[in-house]
């Protein structure tokens, strides 16, 4: 089973890129607590609708719960060195606390969007 939860802050707006076929896609950095005195930081990746979420409502500093899948990405750099880092593929991202930004213009009662899973593309 790969099944990972985080609870962090976006340490930047988001990047947003499309695919070829126009499939958008949504990337932040989540810095999270793993000891009291230790602040790591992951990579996040979302896919179609999440990432029209995240490119939304999301910004520098918000506070969001990421459920989704650990992948590891592996290369060799330049010199032949192998390298690797792990990312989070999110299937869900729920707000815990935004800036406002993207709420002004929606109607609806809920102002806390989540996503479900099957928004992921594999």
């Amino acid at each position: 089973m790969n099944q990972i939860i985080l609870i962090g802050n976006l340490g930047q707006d988001p990047e947003i890129f499309f695919t070829n076929e126009g499939m958008q896609i949504a990337s932040f950095s989540l810095a999270f607590k793993s000891t009291k005195d230790k602040t790591n930081w992951v990579k996040i990746t979302a896919f179609k609708k999440t990432a029209e979420l995240v490119e939304k409502y999301l910004h520098k500093g918000a506070k969001v719960a990421v459920s989704g899948m650990l992948d590891q990405d592996k290369w060799e750099d330049d010199y032949g060195n192998k390298k690797s880092t792990f990312k989070v593929i999110a299937n869900i991202i729920e707000f815990i606390k935004t800036d406002g930004r993207g709420f002004e213009d929606n109607n609806t009662e809920n102002n806390n969007p989540q996503v479900p899973d099957e928004d992921v593309p594999f």
